[in-house]
């Protein structure tokens, strides 16, 4: 398991098990064409004018009397003049903001010209990028084949390079030893664009994925026995018998916990955070119960994650403890709950015992799954006997959001205005809403996030129509005939870079668009990631200057609502856009989408720097008053070579 937590409060309900199990959806078309607006190669692109002096190797001595080389020469005193032109309004520019800023108008004037200082910047840029030629933008290079299902921050060798050993060489890490890669990933050999949602819920390309033939045939566990070859198909066939274990599972474990008719949503549970998911049949099956499973599989095989992190003292159950909600509950299905064996036994009581010793009441034990209910009451830690069980932790360690922070062993939470029982939660979908009494836990006012949920369905409503008549163009309109209506399955995985309150998410589902959302707080802006958690999202806290925990190819869609803003407010000099942007492209399916929202010199800074990732990009004006823009861009399918 990773060293570092998770957000507090994200799910009620944990389920741990051991497999693994990826789902490959949505088939999209492109004709990028179509779109309205400005392409990578008909518009400016930006580029610092300092690096004039730079591009001309010629000697002045070897001039005379050759007509090149003076023109050169003239080209040389041309480009020395523009610097100097840009060196003059620039320290114009800098004597004219303290003039204005000194005087007792300073304010409104100063806002105005703030504009118009921009907008120079970005014109002189434009005019060096002309000067130093297109030539200066060079598209990247292809990574090696090893890059293919590279996750960063999970790699062994790097990690054991760094001096990590005895099982950490698995954790999460990102320190400074790891940088940013410098070149874009391609798919696999024979790489094949997912099918449409639902579709590739159950049926994906064999060729898209990392694993074995073997690897289906031979293992035993209910997820691997749904699966089947067919051709060049991996299926999971919900008709087969093994998916009537899935079901019998999921009523084993309501039955367990006391639910009838297998209906969670009354119980209050909403959120799974499911460990060692498999290959996520589980969750796939409780997506028509309206449950959100969060998926948490070995990066690499490893055996069972609760046993190895059984090892380290019983950090596991204290992270699952701080990540359950008050009242929510713990299944865990291994065969140590069935242990016989001497060794297994102890294993299996020293679990027991510190479940009970965390003030977890013990409901059911069938088989080899086992099903715990977290306290709802803070008061049953200070009646347990002194020296049992870990402590509550003290106002220092019991912070909200846990970010790259090591566990404690202490049980924390126990302070927190969101110590609610799930029971005595809204249930969904109507939590997504949340009243005035909800929202003042969070320091947040009914206005304003009612109005930010309002702009989130315009611009959902703008989001599909620019995307719906690209991705369907090779069904073209005949004359005659009226555009048909944006289908709700256009899309599936979406991750959104700048999530703020969870606007985007909810208001693609109230558009009614079947969509699986990541939700990403990133670290430099205001941490609203309990809220989302609470509304009935999933989501993270996540530094963008670093890469983002997950394999290449795995969403359809990647938003960033002024996020470029967010970054440069920070002034955060560790990474640059180009390093965001080409995390984006490893995150991207071929044939995905990135819809970049921000300020117009910003975007048109994106636009000029989509050429190196060879994505189609066009910039679109969201309204004539506004200084917002979009960029839509499409990453393209590039196949590598069979050897």
């Amino acid at each position: 398991m990773s060293s570092m937590p998770l957000q507090r409060g994200i799910s009620g309900g944990v389920r741990v098990s051991d497999s693994s199990d990826d789902l490959r959806d949505s088939q999209m078309k492109d004709k990028s064409d179509l779109i309205r607006g400005r392409s990578t190669d008909s518009n400016l692109t930006l580029r610092f004018p300092f690096a004039f002096l730079f591009n001309n190797n010629q000697s002045p001595s070897k001039t005379d009397g050759d007509p090149r080389s003076r023109h050169r020469l003239v080209l040389l005193f041309l480009k020395i003049s523009l610097v100097l032109i840009v060196v003059l309004a620039l320290a114009g520019s800098f004597w004219w903001t303290i003039s204005i800023s000194a005087s007792p108008r300073g304010g409104p004037v100063y806002h105005n010209y703030r504009r118009l200082q921009q907008q120079l910047v970005s014109d002189l840029l434009d005019i060096g990028e002309i000067s130093v030629g297109p030539s200066r933008w060079k598209e990247l290079e292809y990574c090696d084949t090893e890059a293919e299902n590279y996750v960063p921050c999970f790699n062994v060798s790097e990690n054991l390079a760094l001096g990590y050993t005895n099982g950490d060489e698995t954790d999460r890490f990102c320190g400074s030893g790891l940088k940013h890669q410098k070149c874009l990933v391609l798919p696999p050999v024979d790489y094949k664009v997912p099918l449409r949602w639902p579709t590739g819920k159950d049926v994906i390309w064999f060729r898209n994925v990392k694993i074995t033939a073997e690897e289906v045939l031979t293992s035993g566990s209910i997820n691997k026995r749904m699966m089947m070859m067919d051709d060049d198909q991996i299926s999971f066939r919900s008709a087969s018998p093994m998916f009537d274990e899935v079901e019998d599972y999921s009523h084993q474990i309501a039955q367990m916990i006391g639910i009838k008719n297998d209906n969670f949503i009354e119980a209050g549970v909403r959120t799974i955070l499911d460990i060692g998911c498999g290959y996520g049949s589980f969750g796939a099956h409780l997506l028509s119960k309206q449950l959100l499973t969060m998926c948490i599989a070995n990066y690499e095989a490893s055996g069972s994650q609760v046993q190895l992190t059984l090892e380290r003292e019983g950090l596991l159950l204290v992270e699952v403890d701080r990540v359950l909600k008050p009242g929510g509950y713990f299944v865990w299905t291994s065969p140590l709950t069935n242990a016989r064996n001497k060794e297994d036994l102890k294993r299996w009581n020293f679990v027991h015992d510190f479940a009970e010793s965390i003030c977890w009441t013990l409901l059911s034990q069938q088989d080899k799954t086992v099903v715990w209910k977290k306290t709802i009451k803070t008061k049953c830690y200070s009646a347990r006997k002194p020296g049992v069980g870990p402590s509550v932790c003290s106002k220092g360690h019991d912070v909200e959001s846990p970010y790259y922070k090591p566990l404690q062993m202490c049980l924390g939470g126990t302070r927190s205005r969101r110590w609610i029982p799930i029971e005595g939660r809204t249930r969904w979908p109507s939590r997504s809403n949340m009243n005035k009494t909800e929202l003042s836990l969070y320091g947040l006012h009914q206005e304003e996030v009612g109005e930010d949920a309002a702009n989130w369905k315009l611009n959902v409503r703008d989001y599909w129509s620019l995307l719906s008549p690209l991705i369907f163009s090779d069904h073209p309109k005949r004359p005659g005939d009226e555009d048909p209506s944006p289908p709700y399955n256009m899309l599936r995985n979406v991750l959104d870079m700048n999530a703020q309150f969870g606007g985007l998410n909810s208001a693609l589902l109230e558009a009614k668009k079947s969509v699986w959302v990541m939700n990403v707080v990133p670290t430099a802006g205001p941490n609203h990631l309990p809220m989302i958690l609470d509304r009935g999202f999933v989501g993270v806290l996540h530094d963008w200057c670093e890469a983002f925990p997950s394999y290449p190819r795995t969403y359809d869609l990647v938003h960033a609502d002024n996020l470029l803003t967010l970054q440069e407010s920070q002034r955060r000099s560790s990474c640059s856009h180009m390093q965001i942007l080409t995390e984006i492209d490893r995150l991207l399916r071929p044939e995905g989408w990135v819809i970049i929202r921000d300020t117009a010199h910003l975007v048109e800074a994106a636009r000029a720097l989509t050429t190196q990732l060879k994505w189609e990009a066009r910039v679109i004006e969201v309204e004539s008053s506004s200084e917002q823009r979009l960029l839509i861009c499409q990453k393209p399918v590039a196949k590598r070579q069979s050897i």
